[in-house]
This record gives C-alpha cells, structure tokens and sequence, in this order.
C-alpha cells in the first residue's frame, strides 16, 4: 500500500470484506452493537527504531502498523471503545488529547477509551527511553490514525451484534525470562547456559473475544496473550510483531479486524521461538479458541478510568552504577561501554526528580461477564496474574501498556532479586511497592465495577 506522506488509511471495517461464518448463534443478540477499524500509521527507514538499548534504523517493512480499534455499544446505555496500537509504548501526553478529539466527535466519554500498545520492538520510537527519543513526526501519525481508528469505528456500529467468548491458552511461545543464573544475577542478554530456574510464572492463557454479526459472520474480535512482542519474520524490518502478524493473517482468512491486547509481560519472552513459528502457533491455537466461541449475554459495557499516583524512587548512583557494569562487562561485554553510558545519562535525567509524585491512568472496563484491567506500565506477570485471582468477574484479563507507560512494574520480589527491569532509568523509576499498590487498585475498581449499575467516571 502506497500513501501520501503523513497519511493514514482505513483498510479494515465491519462489513462487506467479512468472508467466514461461525455457527448460528444459539441465543438472541443482547442489543450489542459492534463497529472496527484499523488505520495504517505510515513509516519510513529513517525514523529510528524503539525497543533496543541504543537507536537504530529498519530498511523495509513487513506487515502493516496499525491503530485497530472496536466500538462497542448498549443503546440507550452506554459506549466503549479499545484500541490497539502496533508500537512499543503509548503516553498520555499525546493519548489524552487524542481521547478528548474522540469524545467530542463520537460523544463516548474519554474514560470508556483504552488505548494499548502491543509492545512491537519494531516499529519508530513514540517516547524518549534508554539511547534514543521519540520521533514527533510518526507518534502525530499514532495520534491521529488512534482518532480516525475510533471515529471510523462508531460510524460503522452494527446492530444485531452477538458476543462470542472462549478462553483457550498457548504456552510453547513465552516463558519467564527473569531466569536465576549461577552467580546470583537475573538474566537480561547475553549467556543464558548458566540458568539455574524461573524466578516467576508463566502465564498462557489466550482469551478470545469474537463478535458476530446477523448474517452469522465474524464482524470484530479481539484476543489476548503475555508476552514480550520481540522479533520479525525477515530481519531488520519494520514489523507489528508476531502477534500483529497473526492478526492481520487471520483478517484475511477470517474476514472482520482483529486486535490484540499484550497481557502482564514485564517478565516474560519468547526466548526460544522464532517469530515465524510463533505466528504459525498463535493462529492454530486462536483458530482452536474461537471455534469453542459460545455465545455470552451482554447485559451491560461499562468502564471506569481513574488516576493512580506513585513517586519515582530514590536510588544510590554508585550501586545503581555497579549493578549495570557488572553484568554487561561480565555478559555482554562487546557493548558494555555503551550501555553502562546510556544508563549513567537516564539516571542523571532522574536524579533531581527522586521522591517527585506522578500521576497516571488505571482503567477497568466490563463486557458482560468479561473484565479487562488496563495498566500503564510493563507489568510482572505475577501481579497480573494477582489481579486475575481476586477479581469478582468470573474472566478478567489484563491489558498493559494502556492509556500511558510508567516503565517496568516488578513486583516486591523481583526488587528483591534485581535485574534489568529494577535498574533505575526512564524504563523502570517508580518506587518499589507501586506494583502491588496498582494491583490492589484495579480489584478494587473492579469490585465497584461489579456492583455498580451506573459506574462512576
């Protein structure tokens, strides 16, 4: 596809490119309605390239980078709308007001909004972290193709809609990669021959969220997993990722647009699967879950979005130092100088913000029976998995990097036991605790949420 500069483009919506029936529904639509839409965020090989420790640039492209968004509405009642962008991180700076474009153009309220990242190590820069800043001309590109996503999404609301969920799993792709290795250290890069365990779970569940129309045929769905999304299919080209690539497959076999949501994935990688093979197992294990897909009653979509306020944490610059240069030089040592140096400067940046309160977005938001808890942060799987276990819905899934990115939130044991996603920097600065206190937040939220016929916003 070939667009002006500075273009965006629809190229999914519900509709006339739908080509796959799924059985009849067996119960009648609930007055859902459904509209989606995915808008091409155009890129070029010279913006530099986020998801790596120093800046580097792509030569070509394979798939597409998007902003996929589903709009869904109870007449009478309410909206909601999640959006899916194929970058590394979105922040408020430039969601807020893409939230507030929305809300006076379609009138869905901006806390019905969540807008997630799918954590693509491929695609242009949106943020200033570790040996790189962003690129302002690509993150307006994300900015606008989030508006229109939304926007093209509720001008095509569909009635007769019928909810179809099932939660299957695929646990061959990820695994914990904060591994304990023989000298003590967490694993990060480098060697990893020395691995003595996991320090923390795995978790494999893979929901999918499916949408059908009147005439039977797959309008939206939306599907969920943990995992770092990490490598391409041909080399150093720009790419949505394996999971953006499963999903653009399955548009075309499928018919409908298709989104992804990253789960808790602080801590998880794909450390053994080449990105082809994951694709090829992530489609089979989808296509296993949809066709298990029963039909959901939808009594009411609902969401709550509320500020959540941390500090950044103090820290002591010589051991934050040593920490950092004693595992590249003994690790990887051929890029030890540089790394240790992109640290020093991100920690000088932090130094006179130390103990400075913050605030972000924590957002939770009800389909029927199904709950998603949208996180700003790269989050421990752990405490997903936490949230999940003392949620009151009876499925509840966790959709980080949303609404903003607040750096890695490990756990107090993960603090405990260090690593690179506890080295103080632009990618991990909140003061310890703040993971456990997100988690205790969103049940909360979630219980009012549970109760409340008319939550508040």
């Amino acid at each position: 596809m070939v667009l002006r500069p500075g273009a965006v483009a629809v190229v999914a919506l519900v509709g006339a490119s739908m080509v796959t029936s799924l059985a009849p529904a067996c119960r009648a639509a609930d007055g859902l309605r459904v509209g989606a839409s995915a808008v091409v965020i155009e890129a070029d090989d010279s913006m530099v390239i986020a998801g790596s420790i120093l800046g580097g640039h792509a030569k070509g492209q394979e798939g597409l980078l998007r902003a996929t968004a589903v709009v869904l509405e109870k007449p009478a009642r309410t909206k909601i709308a999640i959006v899916s962008c194929d970058v590394l991180f979105v922040q408020r700076d430039f969601v807020d007001p893409a939230l507030q474009e929305i809300a006076r153009k379609t009138g869905i309220p901006t806390s019905h909004i969540l807008v997630s990242a799918t954590h693509t190590h491929h695609a242009p820069s949106v943020t200033d972290v570790h040996g790189y800043v962003r690129d302002t001309v690509f993150t307006d590109r994300l900015r606008r193709a989030i508006v229109r996503a939304v926007v093209e999404a509720d001008r095509h609301l569909e009635d007769g809609m019928t909810f179809r969920f099932a939660q299957g799993e695929e646990k061959t792709i990820g695994q914990n990669s904060r591994l304990l290795l023989e000298d003590g250290r967490i694993f990060w890069i480098g060697p990893r021959g020395d691995a003595v365990r996991p320090t923390g779970p795995f978790d494999p569940q893979l929901p999918v969220l499916a949408f059908q129309n009147a005439q039977g045929r797959l309008a939206a769905m939306i599907y969920n997993h943990s995992t770092h999304t990490i490598g391409t299919r041909r080399g150093n080209v720009r790419s949505p990722g394996f999971y953006g690539l499963a999903a653009q497959e399955l548009e075309a076999e499928l018919g409908g647009t298709i989104a992804f949501l990253e789960g808790a994935s602080g801590s998880t990688h794909n450390l053994t699967v080449p990105a082809a093979e994951a694709v090829k197992r992530l489609k089979i294990a989808i296509r296993q879950t949809l066709e298990r897909a029963a039909p959901q009653p939808v009594d009411r979509v609902e969401a709550i979005k509320r500020p959540f306020t941390f500090r950044v944490r103090r820290f002591d610059e010589q051991r934050e130092d040593e920490k950092v240069a004693s595992y590249c030089r003994k690790r990887a040592p051929a890029s030890a100088d540089s790394t240790i140096e992109v640290f020093r400067k991100m920690r000088r940046r932090l130094a006179p913000q130390q103990g400075r309160e913050r605030s972000t977005w924590l957002q939770v938001m009800r389909i029927g029976d199904v709950a998603i808890v949208g996180v700003p942060a790269e989050y421990f799987t752990s405490l997903g998995i936490d949230i999940k276990k003392r949620s009151p819905f009876p499925h509840t899934y966790i959709a980080e990097l949303a609404n903003d990115w607040i750096g890695y939130l490990p756990d107090r044991e993960g603090h405990r036991l260090g690593g690179y996603q506890t080295w103080m920097g632009l990618h991990s600065y909140a003061e310890v605790g703040t993971g456990e206190r997100m988690a205790d937040a969103a049940v909360a939220m979630l219980n009012e949420l549970r109760r409340s016929k008319t939550p508040t916003p």
